[in-house]
């Protein structure tokens, strides 16, 4: 490990101007911890794990879990939601816990705009004893024990039977405190998306993903999934001078998907880690036959 670059990295971690959001391959598949909107929006009671292996190889590398469990209710126009994140980079543990809410409103034959709330709470510990600095006292590097911070978020999510597009800030309060305190910052997220058919057994699945915070540059992931037969997904992303990944998708069955990612990076990080993994389990409560979609794309 070299000294100097797990430095700078664990001041990025702690600064207050940095991306405090995990990165997802998957980005797609986890929108409900990014959009309460997105709650109840595939008709049916839904659930998403994905965990992320991000630098593998590289000392206090980010390590992300995430959850979310969503369903529309009897009245379909209300959805609720609940998401889980347990995040963790350098000497920074995240556990977030949120509940969402949507309302829909008919478009249309399929089209729908849903708006969506959430709130909850951040539970963050900085641990920075095992470091040693040159400054006693340094705030920069004072351990920080069980800060919860409050929040709430919203956004909106629109969607029809082959386009959709969603703007959310998922964390509105930025809780600037005392200086041993951990800062956060409010993030802003765009993601906009379709499915086309272009062949007989064939679809593709565009979409972008823009993300954006004070005092850092705006992160834009693009992806392009080939869905064959809709049961293999193949697709590939770029998060803009950052990273390339691929990954790969499996409807086992009409509740069932299995999916697994990775990238590589395209800084100077690259040459101090073995890549980035990620692997993704999601499942939809479809035993009845209904108007419900299955396979769903969005």
């Amino acid at each position: 490990m070299k000294p100097i670059l797990f430095i700078a990295f664990v001041l990025l971690s702690l600064g207050i101007n940095a991306q405090q959001d995990p990165h997802f391959t998957q980005y797609f598949d986890n929108f409900l911890h990014v959009n309460p909107a997105y709650a109840g929006s595939t008709g049916m009671l839904s659930a998403t794990a994905i965990h992320r292996e991000q630098w593998v190889g590289f000392d206090g590398a980010p390590r992300s879990t995430t959850f979310s469990l969503h369903t529309p209710l009897n009245y379909r126009s209300v959805g609720l939601g609940l998401t889980a994140v347990n995040d963790m980079i350098g000497p920074v543990r995240q556990n977030m816990v949120y509940v969402d809410f949507s309302y829909t409103l008919r478009l249309g034959k399929t089209a729908r705009l849903a708006l969506g709330l959430k709130g909850g709470m951040n539970m963050i510990n900085v641990a920075t004893g095992d470091f040693t600095n040159v400054q006693s006292g340094d705030p920069a590097f004072m351990n920080v024990q069980n800060q919860i911070n409050p929040n709430v978020g919203f956004g909106m999510y629109y969607h029809d039977e082959h386009f959709f597009f969603g703007l959310s800030s998922p964390r509105i309060l930025e809780h600037a405190g005392a200086v041993n305190s951990y800062h956060e910052n409010r993030h802003y997220f765009a993601l906009v998306g379709g499915i086309f058919s272009v062949a007989e057994q064939w679809k593709l699945r565009p979409s972008i993903q823009v993300k954006t915070t004070m005092g850092a540059p705006i992160s834009l992931d693009l992806s392009l999934a080939a869905i064959f037969k809709d049961k293999l997904w193949l697709g590939a992303m770029n998060r803009w001078n950052s990273a390339a990944g691929v990954f790969a998708q499996y409807q086992l069955n009409r509740q069932f998907r299995l999916g697994l990612a990775s990238e590589f990076g395209m800084t100077a990080l690259r040459n101090y880690n073995q890549g980035t993994f990620e692997v993704l389990m999601s499942y939809d409560f479809n035993y009845k036959k209904s108007n419900v979609k299955s396979p769903r794309y969005f």
